[in-house]
């Protein structure tokens, strides 16, 4: 990690250099020194990062080199924030008495700084003989197996579990019993949510039970948010509830109808499922079941479990465990035969594994990600026995594991410590992650590619290598929208995060906030009174919906040091408005800033405009905000404005034109003709740098002719999405035909269109390089013969999303005729669809 950080602040400290000269003149000597000291240790630090967890005279001399580079990164931000705010609004004399004063304490913490990484040199050169003389034996510390849960699986992935799972649904099936009641025991790792997942999703189980429940039980069980999981799979409203109320109200729901209950992973009982058991409905005439996976035999027992129905399963064997292997490292076996060279090896490092399933798909993810090398496999081959040697009361499991982390790139371990604030089984919002990581600075944009983009490749590759979950993703192209973390991978990424000062966590994996802290998962449990205006707080999250009271919260407005503030998981309703925005404008390195679906929020302050930092803003979903001020025109850093699903939203202000490097607008209301001060249409022609734009028009907008050729100035336009919801003026729908997409749009999506037919420049040759069309409600009858294309020119797109669109009338033959490449199609309420290949009335999905 302090190499990481160091390469990080090194680099921008060499831009700042470049880019900023003139503005940090005064202190450019102290920065030269700065960054030719931090590139003078990197060689230290790539060998004595080897010995940091067995050596404590290095591991903490990386501790302070860490906290002196974090040091470094706030006075660079500090200076190059002074720097912008003197020529933006002083533009005065340096010499004035704030500015001296500003220089003499910048100079003296630079100072500082630098003779504190001289001392630290010292002490790392004792320690490059014994680098070179000890060989590298990791020691990690042991630490709680959990597993996590979730009734999605992948078939394809799944082998020897058919005998597992035939002999469970031959428990549950018969009718004859009111509740059978089936436990599934065994150690993390070894495939009991798997079975589970396969059973919940069998054929004959799903025909056999109305109505299928998932939990997945924490080791802290939260009874309330248990009944809360089980009512809204059962479709019902939890909203208001008290737990007495819950209850009642499942057994409502289940009365009558054969169910099955599955609570996988359960750690403890202490009453809970006593009291949960008892109001289930059982009844004559009426069998259901109930699965309990847990890691003890006897929770399972505990929990009403005859022993004779307690299933244990077992390890892979050895065929089992290559087949598994393959599917994940290589293809399949087919192509595995096509590399013998690896074929050994490959057997040898699945014997390591010791047939466990996370095990094998783990290691089998990182040999995905590396070349088809002999001298690659065996390096790893190598390393594998060395952890397992060395790594004394670890499982396999967690050798695998951290041989995983070892081997991911400097700019992957930094992402995948993120993941250690979120509480067990979380499911995880992708945006939130990216958006974190961007603002973070883990993640900065490369040639074409923006730091947004970039960041999703990570998750990608994160989740590739088996580290990562997926939860629910797009259809036609992948595209993560949620995301979870095996409980294991998670425990690896505490005791990390733990080592690496990343986050402050306590013995028991909790988190527990100080000074120090410089990352922080908010769940309201946590206490914020050590915090004040010397914390080093950089990120800030909020973890639950749960209403959280000012006396958990104020304290955190002392802090000054953050630069991701991310509410979007809670509406804050006990939490003043008004204090919250005073802090906020008071956080000047402030980079991200999350405040989705804030009710209470009806405008924000003009001192908003201060925070030269913030490069994304999000305030998607707040339903009463009426407007922006107009100082929004001076974050020239800001890379993403949310603003969508805000419907008292006017208009936004004009100049928006002037962030030159807007990346994302979402949001975008066209202003009507009388609202003066709101932003044109035409001015988003100098957001030469968006690639993702989404409009909003309504009955009140007015586009003026000239502007309808707009969007063909965007040449970096990826994404666009009009939403006319509202809209009936033929004149609207008459000047949208006259629009001008730029041609190398990849994401079209048109909602509430009003038109008859589509529009004339929704055609393959305007738009020759869509990959994905969404249209939604509307009331289209016919495609343009423009959308035909012609002989020789033919659409591109692989996806096609069709929604409430009652009168479209299209055969399936023409799309397949004008989209050879089309792939997935998702189609609902469209019944005038002809051909079609799967459910056009209700939700159906075709995949090629």
């Amino acid at each position: 990690m302090a190499d990481a950080i160091i390469q990080v602040v090194a680099g921008k400290l060499i831009d700042a250099l470049k880019e900023h000269s003139g503005r940090v003149l005064e202190f450019r000597s102290q920065f030269v020194e700065l960054k030719t000291q931090l590139d003078f240790m990197k060689s230290f630090l790539a060998d004595a990062n080897k010995l940091k967890r067995k050596e404590e005279t290095v591991k903490t001399t990386l501790s302070m080199i860490r906290e002196l580079t974090y040091d470094a990164e706030d006075i660079l931000t500090d200076c190059l924030l002074r720097a912008e705010f003197r020529d933006h609004v002083f533009r005065c004399n340096h010499f004035l008495p704030r500015e001296m004063i500003f220089q003499h304490r910048t100079s003296k913490r630079l100072k500082d700084i630098n003779g504190r990484i001289e001392k630290m040199q010292k002490v790392l050169k004792t320690y490059l003989k014994a680098i070179g003389q000890q060989g590298v034996h990791d020691d990690v510390s042991s630490v709680v197996h959990r597993r996590w849960t979730s009734p999605a699986f992948d078939e394809s992935s799944i082998v020897g579990l058919a005998e597992d799972t035939m002999k469970i649904i031959g428990w549950i099936l018969p009718t004859k019993k009111q509740l059978h009641q089936v436990g599934i025991v065994g150690m993390g790792g070894l495939g009991k949510t798997t079975i589970t997942q396969k059973i919940f999703n069998n054929h004959a189980i799903l025909e056999r039970f109305e109505e299928r429940i998932w939990v997945s039980i924490s080791q802290t069980v939260n009874e309330e948010e248990t009944m809360k999981t089980m009512l809204k799979q059962l479709g019902e409203d939890t909203y208001g509830l008290d737990m007495g109320q819950m209850l009642p109200k499942i057994k409502q729901a289940l009365e009558g109808k054969d169910y099955l209950i599955v609570m996988d992973d359960v750690w403890s009982v202490h009453g809970w499922w006593e009291r949960l058991l008892a109001g289930l409905p059982k009844r004559e005439g009426q069998s259901s079941a109930v699965i309990i996976t847990t890691r003890k035999e006897s929770v399972a027992i505990e929990m009403g479990v005859e022993k004779a129905r307690i299933h244990q399963p077992r390890v892979l064997n050895e065929e089992e465990s290559w087949a598994l292997f393959c599917r994940i490292a290589f293809s399949s076996e087919k192509e595995a035969k096509q590399h013998y060279e690896l074929e050994e090896l490959g057997k040898d490092i699945v014997k390591k594994c010791c047939g466990l399933p996370l095990a094998i798909k783990t290691v089998g993810g990182l040999l995905k990600s590396k070349t088809l090398s002999t001298d690659v496999w065996r390096r790893i081959h190598n390393n594998f026995h060395d952890e397992l040697a060395t790594r004394e009361g670890e499982s396999s499991v967690m050798a695998s594991l951290q041989l995983s982390y070892d081997e991911l790139p400097t700019r992957l371990k930094q992402c995948l410590l993120c993941f250690s604030i979120y509480p067990e089984d979380s499911v995880i919002s992708a945006e939130q992650l990216v958006h974190w990581w961007v603002g973070e600075g883990f993640v900065q944009g490369k040639d074409t590619r923006t730091a947004i983009e970039l960041a999703f490749d990570y998750l990608s590759e994160l989740i590739s290598r088996c580290l990562v979950e997926v939860v629910k993703q797009r259809g036609f192209d992948g595209r993560v929208y949620t995301c979870k973390m095996h409980d294991l991978v998670r425990d690896l990424t505490i005791k990390i995060a733990r080592e690496e000062s990343f986050c402050s966590f306590d013995e028991h994996g909790k988190q527990r906030p100080s000074i120090q802290s410089r990352r922080l998962g908010f769940t309201g449990e946590e206490d914020v009174k050590s915090l004040n205006k010397k914390s080093k707080l950089r990120a800030f999250l909020m973890m639950n919906s749960s209403p959280v009271s000012p006396d958990k919260t104020i304290p955190l407005f002392r802090v000054r040091s953050l630069r991701v503030l991310d509410f979007s998981l809670n509406k804050l309703e006990n939490i003043p408005i008004h204090k919250l925005l005073h802090w906020i404008i008071s956080l000047q390195r402030l980079s991200y800033l999350n405040l989705r679906g804030v009710a209470s929020l009806k405008e924000l302050p003009q001192l908003i405009g201060e925070l030269r930092s913030l490069q994304l803003l999000v305030l998607n979903g707040c339903n009463n905000l009426q407007k922006l001020p107009s100082s929004i025109t001076n974050l020239q850093k800001l890379n993403v404005l949310d603003l969508g699903y805000c419907p008292m939203m006017r208009y936004l202000p004009q100049g928006l034109g002037r962030l030159s490097n807007l990346q994302e607008l979402s949001g975008f209301t066209v202003p009507s003709e009388a609202d003066r001060n709101g932003c044109r249409l035409g001015e988003l022609q100098w957001l030469s740098k968006l690639k993702v734009l989404r409009v909003n028009i309504n009955e009140e907008s007015d586009i003026a002719e000239e502007e309808l050729t707009v969007l063909s100035h965007l040449k970096q336009l990826k994404v666009l999405s009009i939403n006319t919801e509202g809209c009936e003026k033929e004149e609207i729908f008459r000047k949208l035909d006259g629009l001008s997409p730029p041609p190398h749009l990849e994401e079209l999506y048109l909602r509430y269109y009003r038109g008859v037919t589509t529009p004339m420049w929704m055609n393959p040759k305007s738009l020759r390089d869509l990959h994905y069309l969404c249209i939604e409600n509307g009331d289209l009858q016919f495609v343009h013969p423009s959308f035909e294309g012609g002989k020789t020119i033919t659409w591109k797109v692989e996806g096609l999303c069709l929604k409430f669109l009652a009168r479209l009338q299209v055969e399936w033959d023409l799309v397949q005729s004008v989209m050879p490449r089309i792939r997935y199609v998702e189609v609902s309420h469209c019944y005038m669809l002809k051909s079609f290949p799967c459910n056009t009335e209700k939700l159906g999905v075709w995949r090629k």
